[in-house]
């Protein structure tokens, strides 16, 4: 069927259009499908991640409900090594961290502490492995264990810790005889604690003991 002139005008501008803009318009959406393809990959990747990272996670909770020292620090291991991104490896990291410092292996704890301090991609389980870091070492002492909590100290700190930032600050304080140094930490963070109702109260009397051997409020 022939076409009117209103229509023949309608594709001649089409045509027009279609020849200035086509190659343009077609890259347009050569570029969004492309995106698109990048993205939902890079979120099946991630899903990918996540479950494998989650099964290994499980294996290693199974070893330390089993007292499986070394299945769960090569489960650990792993997890950093091929999960890092997750935030099964940073958990996984702070954990073993923990039951290294009970089997007295302080030297693994710190080794596990320092991963997770630097590569967690979790801004709170990165904050908690330097605050334990740092509580390490003050613990173990010598002038590089002692330089290296002080620049961990000198960090500003991730929002939601600076009680405990400032809670151990004093520790390091203490640790170099600073008494009047580390009252006024630890009254520092004694104030934040009261107004932070989400830090358990294990925490304030930890502090409040700490604070008392120091002068009390």
């Amino acid at each position: 069927m022939p076409l009117d002139l209103e229509e023949q005008e309608h594709l001649d501008n089409f045509k027009d259009f279609w020849k200035k803009y086509g190659k343009l318009l077609t890259g347009l959406l050569t570029a969004i499908l492309l995106v698109y393809a990048a993205y939902s990959g890079w979120q099946w990747w991630k899903s990918n991640q996540a479950m494998e990272a989650s099964k290994l996670y499980s294996t290693m909770m199974s070893a330390v409900a089993k007292g499986d020292k070394e299945q769960t620090y090569r489960a650990t291991d792993d997890l950093q090594n091929q999960f890092g991104r997750t935030s099964y490896a940073a958990m996984s990291g702070l954990i073993a961290a923990k039951i290294a410092v009970e089997a007295g292996d302080g030297a693994k704890a710190m080794t596990y502490l320092r991963w997770t301090s630097t590569k967690a991609a979790d801004s709170a389980y990165a904050a908690l492995a330097k605050m334990r870091l740092a509580a390490q070492l003050i613990e173990q002492g010598g002038d590089a264990a002692i330089a290296e909590a002080d620049q961990l100290l000198k960090e500003k700190p991730v929002s939601g810790f600076e009680a405990l930032w400032l809670e151990r600050r004093g520790d390091w304080y203490l640790s170099q005889q600073k008494i009047a140094e580390a009252r006024t930490s630890y009254q520092a963070a004694w104030k934040l604690m009261l107004q932070a109702k989400e830090l358990p109260d294990e925490s304030r009397r930890l502090l409040k003991v700490k604070l008392d051997a120091v002068g009390g409020v």
